[in-house]
């Protein structure tokens, strides 16, 4: 990094226009935050729980007043559709809501000792402390609630913030910090810092962050991991999620879902429907009926109440992926509908017949593109669904109790969805996957269990 601070700024994704100006930081800014949030942290693991939890309770009044304010700010650095973005801002309440519940019961246990031999006349219990300075890099898909997943537990359990957002939505955790500030979170517990990925290598390699939650690419993440040593690290990867459809299920009960799972916020969800297999005496009335709905999506301005899909993130994006779906073609996959883009904006695209060494089939396409395949039976779909290096969430619709375990046992996923599909999420279940997909949980209790230690304290009665 250089020791002049350069300006980056961010552009609408939809029309193009510069909508601010953010600074870059230096090498020796990214130094300050981390320090000011070593030098905050005894402040903050003092803090009483009550305290803790007041802050962030202070922080939801100030986001429902203000929640369209923050929804609007999301539509215009992210392209989300407004409606898609009110929904997000619903869940970033919900999730410091969380936050402030879960700030007020974290707790040990106690240990009986006596239960080996040796172990007589002494009592044991364990608490758990805060880590210190935590260092939180998101990403640009959901700038204000998946902050509020790193941010939230971190205040909850009494550490401090290093937080890098993405380039692309830096104004949503400006938006933060003037309300945690006005919440009355104190000096350096919540410190932002922007720019390219080597402002983040540095957080990643400074020995005062005490551990890393990051979540992104898999790419971006194994390098994570690499340079982290011994620090505590928290992944939330890619994924290609499927959803298997079994013969006797109710068609007409499961379509708007796979549209809405497949297509929400342009597909640019970790979790967003990409793969969708089908029993084959099931498959000609799916592919028609979900041909149908996708075909009455609205494709537009985000500030729109009516628009589905907007922009992708940056047109390099919409390029990338009309490169994919060309090789689609070229090896035999069949385009049903979509395939072009207006301006920045990507059709609502799906794929038939193809192959799952493609990309658009075993990579992360991050777009509105889903793939319908036909199967013989939900055991040659589990093996589809397993042929792929992500595994953070999978879904099954089946009438059938025995197929709904068997998928339960035998999905290589880190969370199994029965009759829905793998985009449901709320805000404290755990959250992760397995494989390239991550490393350890979030879902605010799980995310404060990786955010504090266990110790251990041993009374002996002399």
């Amino acid at each position: 990094m250089g020791g002049s601070r350069g300006l980056h700024p961010p552009f609408s994704p939809y029309t193009g226009e510069k909508i601010a100006e953010i600074p870059m930081a230096t090498a020796a800014e990214v130094d300050r935050a981390i320090e000011a949030a070593y030098q905050a942290r005894d402040t903050m693991a003092k803090m009483p729980a009550h305290q803790r939890a007041a802050i962030l309770e202070k922080l939801v009044t100030l986001l429902e007043k203000r929640k369209e304010e923050a929804a609007v700010i999301i539509a215009r650095e992210a392209a989300k559709p407004i409606t898609t973005a009110r929904a997000e801002i619903q869940r970033t309440i919900t999730t410091y809501k969380f936050a402030a519940e879960e700030a007020k019961r974290i707790h040990g246990e106690t240990i009986p000792l006596d239960a080996a031999p040796g172990g007589e006349g002494r009592v044991a219990y364990t608490t758990r402390e805060p880590l210190g300075v935590i260092g939180a890099i998101t990403p640009f898909n959901f700038p204000m609630n998946l902050v509020a997943h790193k941010v939230g537990p971190a205040i909850a359990a009494g550490n401090t913030v290093v937080l890098k957002p993405a380039p692309q939505t830096p104004l949503s955790a400006f938006f933060l910090a003037e309300l945690l500030q006005e919440a009355g979170l104190p000096d350096g517990a919540l410190n932002i810092v922007t720019g390219s990925g080597e402002v983040g290598q540095q957080i990643v390699a400074d020995e005062r962050v005490s551990m890393i939650s990051f979540t992104g690419s898999a790419a971006v993440g194994k390098a994570i991991r690499n340079q982290a040593g011994l620090k505590r690290v928290v992944l939330e990867l890619g994924s290609n999620a499927a959803v298997i459809v079994d013969k006797g299920v109710t068609i007409d009960k499961i379509i708007n879902r796979c549209v809405t799972s497949a297509f929400s916020y342009q597909g640019q969800v970790c979790i967003s429907l990409q793969r969708i297999y089908v029993h084959e005496e099931a498959y000609e009335e799916f592919v028609e009926k979900f041909i149908a709905a996708v075909q009455t999506l609205k494709v537009g301005d985000p500030l729109l109440p009516e628009t589905d899909i907007s922009a992708l993130i940056a047109p390099r994006e919409v390029q990338r992926v009309l490169g994919w779906i060309d090789e689609a073609v070229q090896h035999g996959a069949r385009v049903a509908t979509g395939g072009t883009a207006e301006g920045n904006c990507l059709l609502p695209t799906v794929l038939l017949d193809a192959a799952p060494t493609l990309k658009v089939s075993c990579e992360e396409v991050f777009a509105p593109v889903v793939l319908i395949n036909k199967v013989a039976s939900v055991e040659e779909a589990i093996e589809l669904v397993n042929h792929s290096k992500y595994g953070l969430q999978a879904g099954i619709y089946t009438e059938n109790l025995h197929t709904a375990f068997e998928a339960a046992e035998k999905l290589q996923v880190g969370g199994v969805l029965i009759n829905d599909t793998p985009t449901f999420r709320v805000d404290h279940m755990p959250y992760g996957g397995v494989k390239e997909s991550g490393l350890g949980r979030e879902g605010v209790r799980y995310a404060v269990e990786e955010m504090t230690e266990s110790k251990l304290v041993i009374f002996n009665r002399l």
